[in-house]
Parts: C-alpha cells; sequence; structure tokens
C-alpha cells in the first residue's frame, strides 16, 4: 500500500516521478523503476568503510577481524556494531555502542570528503537507464548524513527519490528499504530492479520480491532464484537491464 509521504528527511520528489514516467517512452518491456544500491555498487566507497571501521575497532582497542569485516559489507549500522562488538569481545552496551556509532560516522564523513571514487561502468549505467524513462531511486543501509555527502558526488537529480538506513524500521537484510522506495515511486517492489553488490543488500531485495542485478564487488554473493549475475556495470545497456529483469522474474518465478 501507498503511504500519503516519505519519512522526515526522505528526498521524495514525487511530482518528478510522474513527469519522468510521462516524459519519457521506455524502451520496450521492463521493470517499473531501477533502484540502485549506493556503497560498492555505484562508488567504491566500501574501502573508505574498511579505513573508518578499523579505526573505529583500534578506537575500542581492538581490531576487526577479516570474517567481521566481510558480515558487515552491506550492513545497517546497528547490525555492523553488533558484529563489531561481538568480534572484539566487548559487552553490547547501547551507551557505548551509541558513541561508538557517532565516531564511525563521524571518521566516515572525513574519509567521504577526501573524494568518493566511482565504480567501473556506474556512471555510465545511470546515465544509460535514466535515459531509456525508467524511474530510479537510491537505496542505501548508509545513514542520510552521510549519504548526502555521497549524493553530492553521485548527483542528487539523479533519482526520483532515495531511502537511507536510518529512515526504516529495520535495514537490509531486511526488505523494508526497497518496499519503502517502492512505495514513494508508487510501484510495486515485485516489479522493480534492484541493482546490489553485497550479500546483505542482495537478501533484502530478493526478500521485498525485487529481481536482482548482482555486480559482486569485494565479497562474493550467492546465486538464488531471481537473482542475475553480472561481471560489472561497463557497457550497461537498456537490453540488458530489460533481460537482466526478465530473466530474474522467470527463474524467481519457476
Amino acid at each position: 500500500m501507498r503511504t500519503d509521504g516519505p519519512p522526515p528527511g526522505q528526498e521524495s520528489h514525487l511530482p518528478d516521478a510522474t513527469r519522468q514516467q510521462s516524459g519519457f517512452a521506455v524502451i520496450g518491456d521492463g521493470p517499473a523503476a531501477v533502484l540502485w544500491d549506493m556503497d560498492g555498487t555505484l562508488l567504491d566507497s566500501e574501502k573508505i568503510w574498511t579505513v573508518s571501521l578499523a579505526d573505529t575497532a583500534r578506537w575500542l582497542g581492538g581490531e576487526l577481524s577479516q570474517a567481521a569485516r566481510d558480515d558487515v559489507v552491506g550492513s545497517n549500522m546497528a547490525r555492523t556494531l553488533t558484529i563489531m562488538f561481538d568480534d572484539l569481545g566487548l559487552e553490547q552496551d547501547a551507551g557505548r555502542k551509541a558513541e561508538t556509532a557517532a565516531f564511525l560516522t563521524i571518521r566516515t564523513g572525513e574519509l567521504f570528503a577526501e573524494g568518493l571514487i566511482w565504480r567501473p561502468g556506474a556512471q555510465e549505467a545511470l546515465g544509460t537507464v535514466r535515459d531509456a524513462g525508467w524511474p530510479m531511486a537510491l537505496v542505501t543501509n548508509t545513514e542520510r548524513a552521510l549519504t548526502e555527502m555521497a549524493l553530492d558526488a553521485i548527483g542528487r537529480e539523479r533519482f526520483v527519490v532515495t531511502v537511507c538506513g536510518d529512515e526504516v524500521p529495520h535495514g537490509k537484510p531486511a526488505p523494508d528499504p526497497y518496499l519503502r522506495a517502492a512505495d514513494l515511486l508508487g510501484v510495486d517492489a515485485e516489479d522493480c530492479l534492484a541493482v546490489e553488490d553485497s550479500p546483505t543488500g542482495t537478501l533484502a531485495a530478493a526478500r521485498a520480491g525485487a529481481s536482482v542485478l548482482v555486480v559482486p564487488c569485494d565479497v562474493p554473493v550467492p546465486t538464488g532464484p531471481g537473482r542475475v549475475h553480472r561481471e560489472s556495470l561497463v557497457g550497461l545497456s537498456p537490453s540488458d537491464v530489460r533481460g537482466a529483469h526478465s530473466l530474474a522474474r522467470a527463474d524467481r518465478a519457476a
């Protein structure tokens, strides 16, 4: 069911959605919308998170294991902190976790400010999808404050809506962020194509019922129903988008 509007801080621009859907002729059959993950999918920012997570672990007096680092790829803040505290052998103290969240956010923001790098083909892929007439949403587990910094580099005007991890009841791997984005766009998540790089994000999109184009970055993503894997976004065409959506839907229905 569609809601009346976005939560506080949410960029919805619903009039733009109407104009975009009516102002372009979508090329052939395809998704109702394309929902993009950010870290590791559009931006090569997981490497930044690696640095800020390591700095945070040292601030806490320990060192994050590689297994824990891999496990938090694509996660929201709450899950990341739980995994980090367990990995470091720390008590799950709410006050200490709140302090750690603030430290991690500030440190990551400092690194974001030094510059963000596109993933291969991502910038061109965004242009291709938008020119083909598919409305686009940014769906990220990153909190709004950091996402706003990243949008300065990505271009917030590219997206009809943006949904962040701190704007839904549960972040990825729960389906909430993708369901919220589809709701704001006025479409069914099952009719959308999500583009993801991580197991966590892929699971969230699949749980929402979306077809998923998986473009792995730092960690492998298992195959599964409704998922189509692609090595990179380089050379992504409208027919690739249609094909991925069709294949994933057929696979999910099988």
